[in-house]
């Protein structure tokens, strides 16, 4: 080779190396940077993720998860159910299953959901790992980038990432203490409509929401139904805590008012065991056909071990006995919560939910949760801030209590812990005025940790 065609060769390389360099510059860290999809570039982890560490060891009490209290559960039943049915049906349990999920399963789910009222085919359950990758499924097969999702003012911190995972615009309605309000329900469907937004769906958690507390009476449901299917929109009813009641069954699901405009989610994980990882969407038969191909694009198939084991047990065991004393367990725990506030925090308000895990506590004017964390955790408390459950940057001035896992005693202590915070807060907005605000980033999915959900 002559020395102009070694230069070229040479010049070849450094060109190739600068543009190497340039499709890593501004990262550093990953050279992939550029090939992602625009949706990639907006995730990050929860606001709250990074303090869980410190939050989950023994000495800091809790009150921010959403895990459910398995101590409970019937342990060496379940060790004799499970090896009975590896012996019997080891072969079938560990291989795997069609993607809508085992026909025996979904007969059982139609007998659970009879408690809310629904009347259904097995036909149209689907089975899922979890109800939260049932949100996912429906949120796949129905939103284009930039399509609206009206959901609840809070609403559940895991659906909002994956609306915006799937860069849906989150559109938020008030709520207040008997749930979501309908007139403006019907306000917001109707403004969007006007400006030609496209809405996919209502999402609504109606039975002791998640994070408010609060459950959508009686009388508001069919005009939630009727209102949405007057604006042609479908409602996406999520519905984990409706067996956990305190007091009494559940009210009729809005499924049961308009069989063909709603999907209804449901979970395993709260009344039984959330290791198992099974739930499941009720939908419309065409809606159904498009949530199994969604799926089995996915996952091929959901756990034939979890549900095989879920389906023994609801078929063996008194499961709804068991859910009594869930209910009990639950209820001594929303009394200790707000035995503890009423004690403690006085100059706060607060939800009473008449079941599920969750309180809704609006702080002392001028003080914001998510500044407050850190400081709480240093106490040795944690709490999820507001912030946490808005697609729109709302919630400073709330906290998310769980009393689902604690005990009785730890909630109290817990309690005290976040008013000394608070008092302390307080004390500083008096005397230095209200916090700064900072702006959320818009664009950003956040993904919670478990144990905030």
């Amino acid at each position: 080779m002559n020395a102009q065609g070694a230069q070229a060769g040479q010049g070849g390389h450094s060109g190739q190396d600068a543009a190497a360099a340039a499709a890593r510059a501004g990262t550093r860290l990953d050279p992939w940077f550029t090939s992602y999809a625009d949706r990639a570039h907006g995730m990050r982890a929860s606001e709250v993720r990074s303090l869980f560490a410190v939050a989950n060891r023994p000495e800091v009490v809790s009150l921010a998860g959403g895990m459910p209290n398995i101590d409970g559960l019937p342990l060496d039943f379940l060790a004799e159910m499970t090896a009975k049915l590896l012996r019997e049906r080891g072969p079938r349990a560990l291989q795997y299953g069609g993607g809508q999920g085992e026909e025996e399963l979904r007969e059982q789910i139609v007998e659970v959901m009879r408690y809310d009222h629904i009347h259904a085919h097995p036909d149209d359950v689907v089975v899922t790992t979890g109800s939260q990758q049932a949100l996912d499924l429906v949120t796949e097969i129905f939103i284009n980038p930039g399509d609206v999702v009206v959901a609840e003012a809070p609403s559940y911190v895991g659906a909002l990432g994956v609306f915006r995972a799937y860069q849906a615009d989150v559109v938020h309605v008030p709520m207040d203490d008997d749930g979501l309000v309908p007139a403006e329900l019907d306000r917001t469907l109707t403004e969007l409509k006007r400006a030609g937004r496209t809405v996919k769906f209502l999402y609504t958690v109606p039975n002791f929401h998640n994070p408010a507390g609060v459950t959508l009476t009686l009388k508001r449901r069919p005009q939630i139904v009727e209102i949405c299917r007057r604006h042609h929109v479908l409602i996406l009813e999520d519905n984990p805590y409706g067996l956990l009641g305190f007091d009494a069954d559940p009210l009729p699901a809005l499924k049961s008012f308009d069989a063909d405009g709603v999907v209804y989610l449901g979970s395993f994980s709260k009344t039984f065991a959330p290791g198992y990882r099974v739930g499941w969407a009720l939908a419309p038969h065409a809606v159904r056909e498009k949530l199994v191909l969604a799926s089995e694009s996915a996952i091929l198939s959901p756990t034939m071990m979890g549900q095989l084991s879920i389906a023994t047990y609801l078929s063996t065991y008194d499961w709804y006995g068991q859910v009594k004393e869930y209910r009990s367990m639950y209820r001594e725990r929303r009394d200790a919560m707000l035995g503890a506030l009423a004690e403690f925090l006085p100059q706060a308000s607060w939800t009473v939910p008449d079941g599920g895990f969750y309180t809704w506590v609006t702080l002392p004017a001028g003080l914001d949760a998510q500044a407050m964390l850190p400081r709480a955790v240093t106490n040795l408390v944690a709490y999820v801030s507001g912030t946490a459950f808005y697609a729109d940057g709302q919630g400073r001035d709330h906290v998310r209590l769980s009393f689902c896992y604690p005990t009785p005693e730890r909630i109290r202590e817990g309690v005290r812990r976040l008013a000394t915070v608070v008092h302390a807060e307080s004390e500083l907005v008096s005397m230095f005025g209200t916090a700064t605000h900072h702006d959320r980033v818009g664009d950003s999915v956040e993904f919670p940790s478990p144990d905030q959900v």
